[in-house]
């Protein structure tokens, strides 16, 4: 269905049981974020905040919480959207089968944007920076953000819409040292399409103009946060999908205007201007801390009538953007896959933080004149997967060969740990890369986007059973004691406070002396942690404790160690040391108080009654 607004596809999502109204008086300092991530848990439906304290506009979250009302929203053109990307990703696939794919190539061309002024509804009004709602999501956070918006720039030596880059970054409104109503800051990694375009205003000693949507018809924001292959425009991909072309036209200061937005708002970067940003309560489950992000000068903010401010909120997955990547994935479908020979699949594991895991699936084909019995060619395909744009933030990865279980799904967290450590040969299967880059929001390594990457790569045979339970009366040498059986081959031991890496690798030295002598058949990884029984409690507590919390070459260790010509392997279990260290981010911890009056909303009368 072609929504021409926000405002039309809020009412449709209504009429059809998809969205509820909070009527009550909410406070956008903590309680709309808390009302959101409970109705999200519950997975419920989206919702309309009519009444916001302080501020004149309603707004709308959750509307791409569930897979089923992304399809719904989409229910029209949803399938022509996926052989469109199909068509780009494998343009043979059209030669194969051309009458399939006619009707997409045609939708396509039918969703090239449209310069249209005239009448456009984002004229109707104009608003200030302050009088947006001012929607601060954890109790850490610097300020409030914008969280669902479109940030619009243009090459300068390129101009124009058709070379533009629509991308979803996130927007500091206010707090810190910023200008109220003036300056608002911008916060994005330097490879994202807007970093190009900054690097090449810098250049040039020109400031750059930026356009930040909010709102308009939900094929928007969906087409800022897509990964789309390249040469593929994200405002055609928004027509394509939302089945009504990008109206845009530039204002009489040159900033290109979404004449569909509920709003927008027009500014400047100039080069080598920042200002401190953040804190800000981050999809890793943990708080980006305050560092210097571009500056941008508030020129304009243009709102149309009745306009609705969407957002989301983000933390320790599950959220929405975990819909948001179900949605993207169903999509793209073997995109990734399509641009790197061999692979099959891979899969950003959501509950570590999307980030810091990925699981691989690739193919052995180097010696098919005998059985393969050692990585060859996953190593390559896994040099290639770190080095593929956001899966290059990736900070551990493991890699199967697909001929050894054609049926292992890349989706199931148990089963691809025992695929993987059922065959691992831990003397020669660990590949590291230090001193590389990380994502900026991972604060484990040692620097800002700054830390190291391993390689599990497991080929061959089955070599063991894991073990699934722990003997009766199992002990350890102290400091590391009361181990937890997390997954098959895997246990989570408690240990001591981290103190410092100097202190810790002495410690660890004498105890993987001491352990040495036990018996680990069956045991593959040991997770050193300050709450085993929290971390083994289940498999998302797991992932996310063990991967968010360490940085490979700085946190791995191993039963009798060795490095052998600079290779480093063990001969008993791997060790992953995911304790807090002092540099580490704060956790995101809700606030009871207002945790309490989100209850008081799920009472009888009230609106969340019977949601949450």
């Amino acid at each position: 269905m072609g929504y021409k607004s926000l405002h039309e596809c809020v009412i449709d999502l209504e009429n059809n049981g998809h969205l509820i109204r909070i009527k009550e008086e909410v406070d956008p300092y903590l309680e709309m974020a808390a009302i959101h991530m409970r109705v999200y848990d519950a997975q419920g439906p989206a919702i309309y905040f009519e009444n916001i304290k302080g501020s004149k506009f309603p707004a709308v979250s959750n509307l791409f919480g569930t897979l089923d009302r992304s399809r719904f929203m989409f229910r029209d053109t949803l399938e022509h959207v996926k052989r469109l990307v199909d068509v780009k990703m494998n343009p043979m696939s059209v030669l194969k089968n051309p009458l399939r794919y006619a009707g997409s190539s045609m939708v396509a061309l039918g969703a090239l944007p449209w310069k249209r002024k005239s009448n456009a509804p984002i004229l109707y009004g104009r608003t200030s920076i302050s009088e947006l709602p001012q929607i601060v999501n954890w109790p850490m956070d610097g300020g409030p953000f914008v969280t669902m918006p479109q940030v619009y720039t243009e090459d300068m030596t390129k101009p124009g819409i058709m070379n533009a880059n629509l991308g979803m970054y996130r927007i500091q409104l206010g707090g810190n040292e910023y200008i109220q109503n003036e300056e608002i800051g911008l916060h994005y990694q330097l490879h994202r399409g807007i970093g190009v375009h900054q690097t090449k205003a810098n250049q040039l000693g020109k400031p750059l103009k930026v356009s930040i949507f909010v709102g308009g018809p939900p094929s928007h924001p969906l087409s800022a946060v897509m990964p789309l292959p390249e040469g593929l425009s994200e405002m055609i991909f928004a027509g394509t999908l939302g089945n009504r072309r990008f109206r845009y036209f530039y204002d009489d200061e040159g900033f290109c205007i979404s004449a569909d937005a509920d709003f927008v708002i027009t500014g400047t970067v100039y080069p080598n201007e920042n200002k401190p940003e953040g804190p800000f309560g981050d999809h890793i489950g943990y708080y980006s801390l305050v560092h210097p992000f571009p500056l941008m000068k508030v020129h304009k903010v243009y709102h149309k009538k009745d306009p609705i401010w969407s957002f989301t909120v983000v933390g320790r997955p599950p959220q929405e953007d975990t819909s948001f990547g179900a949605l993207i994935h169903e999509i793209t479908g073997n995109a990734i896959p399509q641009q790197i020979a061999g692979l099959h699949a891979v899969h950003a594991v959501d509950p570590a933080g999307v980030h810091p895991l990925l699981f691989a699936i690739g193919s052995e084909r180097y010696t098919p004149y005998q059985k393969v019995e050692r990585p060859q060619e996953v190593l390559t395909i896994a040099n290639q997967i770190l080095g593929t744009n956001q899966l290059s933030l990736a900070k551990y990865l493991f890699i199967s060969a697909f001929e050894d279980n054609p049926k292992l799904d890349i989706h199931d967290i148990e089963g691809f740990f025992t695929h993987i450590f059922e065959r691992i040969d831990l003397t020669r299967d660990l590949h590291f890369l230090t001193k590389t880059t990380i994502d900026t929001l991972d604060y484990t390594g040692d620097g800002l986007n700054a830390g190291s990457k391993v390689t599990f790569a497991a080929v061959g045979d089955k070599k063991r059973e894991l073990a699934r339970t722990l003997p009766a009366g199992f002990e350890l040498p102290r400091p590391f004691q009361n181990a937890k059986l997390a997954l098959p081959g895997i246990i989570v031991i408690d240990g001591k406070s981290f103190s410092s890496y100097e202190e810790e690798a002495k410690v660890l030295a004498e105890w993987t002396r001491a352990a040495s002598n036990y018996d680990w058949t069956g045991i593959q990884c040991i997770v050193l942690a300050d709450d085993a029984g929290f971390v083994a409690e289940n498999e998302n507590n797991f992932v996310w404790t063990t991967f968010t919390r360490s940085n490979p070459s700085y946190d791995i260790y191993g039963i009798d160690s060795f490095t052998e010509y600079k290779h480093w392997g063990c001969r008993g279990p791997v060790i992953i040391d995911a304790r807090a260290k002092p540099h580490h981010a704060p956790d995101l911890i809700k606030d009871p108080e207002v945790e309490r009056r989100v209850e008081q909303l799920a009472t009888k009368g009230g609106s969340l009654h019977g949601i949450i």
